[in-house]
């Protein structure tokens, strides 16, 4: 289905750009969503954007949207819980479902499912709060909260005294936080679009590594398409990234951080099913080397996720 295909099936729809949300992460997701609203309006769909808080199925009902494109990230937002009430409410949404939303926004769950399948990933404990930590023996370790986006509460531990520091900001942000063994190594990432692999982002960040700031500050790190790794490392990380799209049973689009190490292996870290999508999001980068400007992958993510390759629809409702 071409993009005029698209159009014309949009046509006379109603999309409500949902933003915001209640999370940590919710000065991204505005960004985002309001990225994502101007280039529907560009197109001259007809959107309306939406700020969601603790009344959006209210707003959602007054905004009387015939699709929803979520744009929200973290809790209540990313982790299933606005998918299972747009489908409660009857309501098709762009993107991923219940399942995958949920099982990707917990590392632990995650991290699990991933050794289940044969994707190697760090070695992991996961302590909850309260509870008696077991000595660690051997540094560096990453620490970082079960559930939780943008690098918010990660910190890199070089001893116990730091360690102590980083357990409590990572238990601001979550009843649970993750130790996971350090891979030293350059940071990749690989977006999936309709089930098929973009080509590979090289990470390569200001600070000690692709934190909060590196993410969103406009400079904070630079993004080198294709990666800078071995063929066999490149080739590796873009079939994870596609078995994870299976795996977790995505929909349009996800994206998988990964780690190479010196040895070239491929480490996998995490899966975000709504991947940010603001001017210095590492999705948009990648599509674009593909021939899709942030327009064409709006429109593609909408169609993966509402259609199948036969322009039939996917979710019935309401369309």
């Amino acid at each position: 289905m071409n993009s005029g295909d698209i159009l014309t099936k949009l046509k006379n729809k109603k999309i409500g750009v949902l933003y915001g949300g209640l999370s940590s992460e919710r000065e991204i997701s505005v960004k985002s969503g309001k990225a994502v609203l101007s280039a529907l309006k560009k197109l001259k769909v007809m959107a309306v954007g939406i700020d969601a808080n603790r009344d959006v199925a209210e707003k959602i009902r007054k905004a009387n949207i015939d699709i929803a494109y979520i744009v929200l990230h973290g809790h209540m937002g990313e982790d299933g819980t606005v998918q299972g009430m747009l489908e409660i409410m009857g309501i098709p949404y762009v993107g991923c479902g219940v399942f995958a939303s949920s099982a990707s926004m917990d590392k632990d769950i995650s991290k699990k499912l991933f050794r289940c399948s044969g994707i190697p990933t760090p070695e992991w404990t996961v302590i909850k709060r309260l509870e008696p930590v077991a000595e660690i023996k051997k540094y560096p370790i990453v620490v970082k909260p079960v559930s939780q986006g943008s690098a918010l509460g990660v910190a890199i531990v070089k001893n116990a005294t730091q360690f102590a520091v980083a357990a409590k900001e990572a238990f601001k942000y979550d009843k649970e936080i993750m130790v996971e063994k350090f891979i030293s190594g350059k940071e990749i990432t690989v977006g999936v679009l309709n089930g098929k692999s973009l080509p590979v982002i090289e990470i390569v960040p200001k600070g000690e590594f692709y934190d909060f700031k590196s993410k969103y500050q406009k400079g904070g790190s630079g993004h080198i398409i294709p990666a800078r790794i071995s063929c066999k490392a490149y080739s590796n990380a873009q079939y994870y990234a596609e078995k994870i799209f299976k795996v977790f049973k995505c929909k349009a689009v996800c994206r998988a951080d990964m780690i190479v190490d010196k040895n070239n292996k491929v480490w996998v870290l995490e899966n975000n099913t709504i991947p940010g999508m603001t001017a210095t999001s590492l999705l948009p980068d990648a599509s674009k080397t593909v021939g899709y400007d942030f327009k064409d992958l709006v429109l593609k993510i909408i169609e993966s996720s509402l259609y199948d390759n036969d322009g039939k629809k996917t979710q019935p409702l309401r369309l």
